[in-house]
C-alpha cells in the first residue's frame, strides 16, 4: 500500500475516471428510468414504481454532482494538494451508493441492472483514494463496515417510501412516513463518519455514535413493526443491527486508542 501513498499521477488517473463515472451515471439512470418504473407497474407493484421514480432522480443527481466534485479533485492532484485523496473519497462513497441499490430493484424484477459498473468503479476508486491518503488497515476495514451501515441505512429510509404507500392509514403506516427520513439523514451522517475516520479528526468517534444512534432509532421501529405485521423477518432490521455492532464497537477503549494514535497523510 506504501507505493500508492501521495501518488499524484495515480490520483489524477482515478480522477479522470471518476469524472466519466459521473457522466455514465446520468446516461444509465435515464436509459433505464421509465424502464425500471413500467417494469414494476406491471408486476402489480405501484408503490414500488413511485419509489423508483423519486429514488432514482436523487441517486442520479447525487451521483452527477460526484462526477463534477471529482473535477475538483483532478484538480487538486494536478497541484499536488493535500486535500484531493479526501473529496475523491467523498465522491467515490456518493458513487457507491448510486451505483448499489438502482441495482436491487431492477434485479427483483428480472432486469438488467447496468449500474453494477458504476458500483464496481467506484469501490475502486473508493480504495484507491484511501491507499492514496495512507490510511491503515485497520481504519480502512472501520470505514469498510461503516460504508455497510451507511448503504443499508439509507436503503431503510427507501423501503418505508414504498410501505408508507401500501398500509393502510394508522399507527404503521405513521410509522413508516416518521422514520424516513430519519433513516436517510442518518446515511449522511454515517458517511460524515467516514469521511471524518479516514482523516483522523478527533470528533470522529463521537460523529460515529450519533450515526449509530441515528439508524437505530431510524430502523429499530419500523423493523420491528414489520415483523409484527408480515410475521416475518423484516430487512429493515440489518442497518440497526450492523449499526449495534459498530456502536458497541466504538465504545471499547481499544477503538479510542486505535484512532487517537492514526495520522493519515
Amino acid at each position: 500500500m506504501n507505493a500508492f501513498k501521495n501518488n499524484h499521477k495515480m490520483g489524477t488517473v482515478l480522477s479522470v475516471i471518476g469524472i466519466f463515472t459521473g457522466l455514465l451515471i446520468l446516461f444509465l439512470m435515464a436509459g433505464h428510468y421509465h424502464l425500471n418504473i413500467d417494469g414494476k407497474i406491471a408486476d402489480g407493484r405501484p408503490d414500488e414504481a413511485l419509489t423508483v421514480q423519486i429514488v432514482f432522480a436523487i441517486l442520479c443527481w447525487l451521483g452527477v454532482a460526484a462526477g463534477a466534485l471529482w473535477v475538483t479533485v483532478l484538480y487538486g492532484f494536478i497541484n499536488k494538494t493535500d486535500w484531493a485523496w479526501l473529496w475523491g473519497t467523498v465522491a467515490a462513497t456518493v458513487q457507491l451508493l448510486v451505483g448499489f441499490f438502482p441495482m436491487i430493484p431492477a434485479s427483483s424484477i428480472g432486469l438488467p441492472a447496468p449500474t453494477i459498473w458504476v458500483f464496481l468503479i467506484a469501490f475502486v476508486l473508493w480504495f484507491g483514494m484511501l491507499f492514496i491518503g495512507g490510511v491503515n488497515f485497520k481504519i480502512i476495514s472501520f470505514a469498510f463496515v461503516s460504508g455497510l451501515a451507511y448503504v443499508l441505512t439509507f436503503i431503510d429510509g427507501v423501503g418505508a417510501i414504498s410501505r408508507y404507500q401500501t398500509e393502510a392509514k394508522g399507527f404503521t403506516n405513521a410509522m413508516y412516513g416518521m422514520s424516513q427520513m430519519v433513516n436517510w439523514w442518518g446515511a449522511v451522517v454515517w458517511a460524515v463518519f467516514i469521511f471524518a475516520l479516514v482523516k483522523g479528526k478527533v470528533w470522529a468517534l463521537p460523529v460515529g455514535v450519533f450515526a449509530a444512534a441515528m439508524s437505530m432509532f431510524g430502523g429499530f421501529p419500523v423493523g420491528i413493526t414489520d415483523v409484527i405485521i408480515k410475521g416475518r423477518f423484516s430487512m429493515f432490521l440489518v442497518a440497526p443491527v450492523i449499526s449495534t455492532g459498530l456502536l458497541i464497537y466504538m465504545l471499547l477503549p481499544r477503538t479510542s486508542k486505535m484512532l487517537a494514535t492514526f495520522t493519515p497523510t
